[in-house]
């Protein structure tokens, strides 16, 4: 009787080893298929090294330590009036995106596409020609060199990818203007021309509840008052309206929107890297948003036409610093200065030419539109003028 008990133990263990054997099987045939389905469907390209990258090498090393706080990336929207094709047409979106690793503070800065900057071999050009001459490796060395930063790595998406990726979330709401309404209509059927797709036209203005293709018009419009820099400015609002609407999704909606828009991107991130990053979404906060350049005027150069000039370029990238890593009185490498010498030779603009006042555009968070983003950097801005002037008055009466 003790043998066959001993017999029966003996099935019974090797039972539940062949049970335990077929459920570890099936959990990673799953996510051998959750894998083929969302990031091995990724467009992946080898890690930039520092040389590749532009990182100047004549950056203050303590300000480099600080930027390693940081994870500092490059995203990039095509404007190649196709799907999938990542090395060509010009980069019609440029942002820095900067995460804080000890705070997961994000800010967001969008480069003005026209803006006048070195292209590399002594050339200067529109911030947006470098994708079209080199792709995201010639873009990412443009920002770096001309910046003083050390993003490494990228993000590259076109039309479709947004489309997709805001309609898995389910879309976003803003406030949309009779203008803004005027132009969405307008761009809806050359974005369906592109995806496929066969969108509603916006029949009314004010809070709306915009699908894939709406918000991604409402991305690329240009044609109002504020022109390009407005631009940049709805493009930040509606990458926060996402982050906000993603942390609020369920599993199985960011599951699908992953499925849907991986296989439209290009990035050197790993796919271990965007499972890390991607799991801890629900901590990450935007902080601020804003233009780059801070200071800045327009010109029509015989070279590039219509173009967007730094006002003393090496000013601004120290603002740039101060703004993303919190660096104070930032010196820009002999590399930023030189650039920005050369920039004011070949314009004629100087420290002393009057800049556009932008500040209405600036800072999009918590804004679900544009005219609240005007009203809420009116309200910072006399905010801050009111300070001053406070300030002024009482040293005045000190004295």
């Amino acid at each position: 009787m003790a043998k066959r008990r001993r017999k029966k133990k003996r099935g019974r263990k090797k039972i539940l080893l062949f049970v335990f054997e077929i459920l570890l099987l099936l959990v990673v045939l799953g996510v051998l298929w959750a894998y083929n389905q969302t990031l091995g469907q990724v467009k992946y390209e080898d890690g930039l090294t520092v040389s590749e990258a532009g990182i100047n090498e004549d950056i203050d090393e303590d300000a480099l330590a600080n930027m390693h706080g940081y994870l500092n990336v490059a995203l990039f929207g095509l404007d190649n009036r196709s799907n999938g094709s990542y090395n060509e047409g010009n980069s019609d979106c440029i942002m820095i995106a900067s995460l804080n690793y000890d705070t997961k503070e994000v800010q967001i800065v969008s480069v003005y596409r026209d803006t006048y900057l070195s292209s590399g071999s002594g050339k200067y050009t529109k911030a947006n020609a470098a994708y079209a001459g080199g792709g995201a490796k010639r873009a990412v060395a443009m920002l770096n060199s001309n910046l003083d930063l050390d993003i490494t790595k990228y993000i590259c998406v076109d039309w479709k990818a947004l489309v997709d990726a805001i309609d898995d979330i389910g879309g976003i709401d803003l406030e949309i203007t009779k203008a803004e309404m005027d132009e969405i209509n307008y761009l809806i059927p050359e974005v369906d021309g592109t995806t496929g797709y066969n969108t509603n036209y916006l029949e009314d203005t004010g809070l709306q509840h915009l699908n894939g293709t709406q918000a991604t018009c409402y991305a690329r419009i240009r044609n109002t008052s504020g022109d390009d820099f407005l631009r940049a400015s709805r493009q930040r609002i509606v990458l926060q309206a996402m982050l906000d609407k993603a942390k609020q999704s369920d599993i199985g909606s960011l599951t699908e929107m992953c499925k849907d828009i991986m296989s439209q991107i290009s990035t050197n991130f790993t796919a271990a890297e965007i499972l890390q990053y991607a799991s801890a979404i629900t901590q990450y906060e935007m902080k601020e948003t804003t233009g780059f350049p801070f200071e800045l005027t327009t010109m029509n150069l015989s070279s590039t036409g219509d173009t967007v000039i730094p006002i003393d370029l090496a000013q601004n990238v120290s603002e740039l610093h101060q703004f993303l890593f919190n660096e104070t009185d930032y010196q820009p490498s002999e590399t930023v200065q030189s650039v920005s010498s050369k920039i004011e030779k070949k314009t004629g603009v100087t420290a002393k030419t009057s800049a556009f006042d932008l500040t209405q555009y600036n800072n999009t968070v918590g804004s679900d539109g544009t005219e609240g983003t005007k009203q809420k950097n009116k309200a910072k801005q006399e905010e801050t003028d009111k300070t001053k002037s406070d300030d002024s008055t009482s040293d005045n009466s000190d004295q």
